[in-house]
């Protein structure tokens, strides 16, 4: 095996401490542990933040690094896979999985959020003069989006002016975790964040909206702390990604480590 099992006190003092922090251990972090065992010291520091200070629940915390993994700017399969074993492993109903996978589902929105505008603003450079008065059709979808999702944000007004249709379809698919969910309102705006935020996707209209939301439904500002540490790690999946491909190259190479 191109990665050997000797290792210095030190690594084996790391190795432990991951172990012990995550309860398990992966062949992309025994190779990195050889290479660099600081990055994995460093990384376990970095990780284990929002553990240590505890604002979320250790299920809730899954649940949002599970959102992170399957949201469509990710798609993180690994993280996918351990981050659902891990959240019930914790207790985590299949429903409260799925509404979390609802609720990451409604990322894609965002083309029409960014897009709409766009085509209003260069409409207005071709002379377009100001909004349509809404028909009593649009009156009703922005009456029952604001009653079941407990807002209304202006970055709605044009979609509902120029695609009532796509908007009343979108006002059904994102209502039903609001329906027939069982998290709370709060963490329903958490999980929000928790995509928005990510580096995959940085939505900042987004994210204020939902930190407003999440903090009018009672969340505090350490619990949107804690789900921004979760949102942090992603980066990690450079290495997790990567490092199995190194391996696999060394090991064809026969280069010891």
């Amino acid at each position: 095996m191109t990665v050997t099992e000797s290792l210095s006190a030190r690594q084996e003092e790391i190795k432990a401490e991951f172990i012990a922090a995550r309860g398990s251990w992966g062949d992309p972090w025994q190779t990195v542990l050889k290479i660099d065992p600081e990055f994995v010291a460093a990384y376990l520091h970095l990780y284990m933040v929002p553990w240590k200070k505890n604002y979320l629940s250790p299920k809730f915390k899954e649940l949002c690094y599970l959102s992170v993994s399957a949201a469509a700017t990710h798609l993180y399969v690994p993280g996918i896979h351990a981050h659902i074993t891990a959240a019930l492993d914790l207790g985590a109903t299949p429903h409260e999985i799925i509404e979390v996978l609802e609720l990451a589902s409604t990322l894609g929105i965002h083309t029409m959020n960014i897009g709409v505008p766009l085509l209003v603003e260069v409409l207005e450079e071709l002379g377009r003069t100001g909004p349509s008065p809404l028909k009593e059709y649009q009156e009703r979808l922005k009456a029952e989006f604001t009653e079941v999702r407990g807002y209304w944000h202006d970055f709605w007004n044009e979609m509902l002016e120029l695609d009532p249709e796509m908007f009343g379809a979108y006002t059904e698919f994102s209502s039903v975790p609001w329906k027939t969910g069982t998290l709370s309102p709060a963490e329903k705006e958490l999980i929000y964040i928790s995509y928005d935020i990510a580096a995959t996707h940085l939505y900042v209209p987004g994210t204020k909206l939902h930190i407003r939301n999440a903090l009018n439904h009672g969340a505090t500002v350490e619990q949107i702390l804690e789900v921004m540490e979760i949102s942090s790690v992603l980066g990690i999946h450079a290495v997790t990604t990567a490092v199995p491909i190194l391996a696999k190259e060394l090991a064809e190479r026969d280069i010891q480590l």
